[in-house]
């Protein structure tokens, strides 16, 4: 499989098209950004564990019943998916309180919630990636209805996964950010990656962030935790 033109190039991420009608290379970059790109940065093997891990996970996803874009490992950086239509609406599971949560309601980081709280922003880094309703994209037409609910069942059953995939290795999934886009017959999958970059993961032993806060807040050691993160989903 031959990469021709680029179609997209995003903050970490280029895709392009493929001799292939509706197939996609996916090229995972080392970039590292934060706050809507207003931090940037770069961090080792970034893109070799984010492709790595995404592509190890899709698979287990698809086993449990989650459709994903998802079709074949090519190397360290690429993967080969289906061309979808995003859907412009990022899908936030959340376990524990941590993050922007924490901040806008007062809640320590860490406190677990009686049930998971299911949060939707709009995909615009120029806008900082306003929070909407669940209806908004109803009534902005980005989904309909029905594409709303299989989004919403869909993300919570990754989010129930991916949870009982990590405290099987002693990491505790905190929250996650999904994307879903449409294939062209219409079906809504789940697309773009899952990685540290998309997921807060803590060690459930001491707590330690192993995940993109410790870019964000400048903790260090972000390579470090980043491949930890791949060694324990590999395990």
């Amino acid at each position: 499989m031959q990469k021709l033109e680029l179609k997209y190039e995003g903050k970490a991420k280029r895709v392009w098209h493929t001799e292939q009608s509706g197939a996609v290379i996916i090229e995972y970059l080392d970039a590292a950004t934060a706050f809507n790109a207003k931090k940037r940065g770069t961090i080792p093997d970034k893109g070799m564990v984010n492709n790595r891990v995404s592509a190890h996970l899709y698979p287990l996803l698809e086993e449990a019943g989650i459709p994903t874009h998802f079709r074949e490992l090519l190397s360290d950086t690429e993967q080969l998916v289906h061309d979808v239509e995003i859907i412009p609406v990022e899908v936030i599971v959340r376990l524990r309180a941590a993050g922007s949560f924490s901040e806008r309601l007062d809640v320590a980081e860490g406190t677990e919630l009686a049930v998971p709280v299911v949060e939707y922003c709009y995909k615009s880094d120029e806008l900082g990636d306003p929070l909407v309703s669940d209806s908004t994209p109803q009534a902005l037409g980005w989904a309909s209805e029905a594409e709303l609910a299989v989004i919403r069942r869909l993300a919570l059953q990754a989010a129930e996964f991916l949870a009982g995939f990590f405290r099987e290795r002693d990491i505790d999934l905190i929250d996650m950010k999904f994307e879903f886009g449409r294939l062209p017959d219409g079906r809504v999958v789940l697309a773009d990656e899952i990685s540290p970059d998309t997921t807060r993961l803590w060690d459930a032993r001491t707590a330690e962030k192993l995940d993109k806060d410790r870019f964000r807040r400048d903790l260090g050691g972000v390579g470090e935790a980043y491949r930890h993160i791949l060694e324990k989903v590999l395990s």
